[in-house]
């Protein structure tokens, strides 16, 4: 049994609603969101404050909608909808393996989340419940990068972290270029000026201004969550440098 101890103690996972999707071209594969929720559980029970921020592309993408003509601000409430939807599912996975969840949304849908509310946040997270942040920020024009970006600040998270399908931040796309460098480490201006692609330019700058680190993985290497909370090198850290 691995009982190193944590490096960090409370932190901000990010998961695109893709990486829900699994096997499935749509929607949420049960196969997937049990194995991150158990790998959530796993850090939590060993003393991690952990809130959860989902994004909703399996379900829905808003901006996509809006290149086709939708109205962008309602196409971005829809996507808000999407990411509400996806963290109701993650609360019930991670309840039906015993653990205490909170979905907390920043939309007012008081019937099956509560209000988000900074303060009530982090009593959650100080009383060992794991935190879902769903609805983004609230706003349009913003998307679910910005918002775990954003919630990492405010509850004073220790590091924010990406799960990808790639391990790590590469100098161009490594399924198309066999020869695509991996970075260990950048700085938040390396991010910007070469355009990696890491999290939206918004998301970057708030984490680059508060000095909020970021650490993008594979999430689909099992054990790789708490070898990060241990203080492995896993993947790509962005910080100031």
């Amino acid at each position: 049994m691995n009982t190193r101890p944590l490096q960090y103690r409370r932190v901000l996972l990010k998961l695109s609603g893709e990486a829900l999707m699994g096997r499935f071209d749509y929607g949420i594969d049960p196969e997937i969101i049990h194995r991150i929720a158990a790998e959530v559980i796993e850090v939590n029970k060993a003393g991690a404050q952990i809130g959860l921020v989902i994004g909703g592309g399996n379900i829905f993408r808003g901006a996509g909608l809006a290149a086709g003509g939708m109205d962008r601000v309602t196409g971005d409430h829809m996507g808000m909808l999407a990411t509400i939807m996806n963290a109701l599912a993650m609360q019930d996975a991670l309840e039906k393996q015993g653990a205490y969840a909170r979905v907390m949304s920043a939309v007012k849908i008081n019937a099956v989340a509560e209000d988000y509310i900074r303060r009530r946040a982090v009593r959650h997270l100080e009383k060992g419940r794991i935190a879902i942040f769903a609805a983004g920020t609230g706003n349009p024009f913003f998307t679910t990068d910005s918002a775990a970006a954003l919630r990492a600040v405010e509850i004073n998270a220790d590091l924010m972290l990406k799960a990808t399908k790639v391990d790590g931040v590469y100098d161009s796309d490594p399924k198309k270029n066999p020869n695509a460098l991996r970075y260990e480490h950048l700085t938040y201006d390396d991010v910007i000026a070469r355009n990696l692609q890491v999290m939206d330019t918004a998301a970057i700058a708030l984490c680059r201004d508060y000095g909020m680190p970021m650490r993008i993985y594979d999430m689909t290497r099992e054990g790789d969550l708490m070898r990060i909370l241990q203080g492995d090198p896993i993947g790509t850290l962005v910080d100031r440098g």
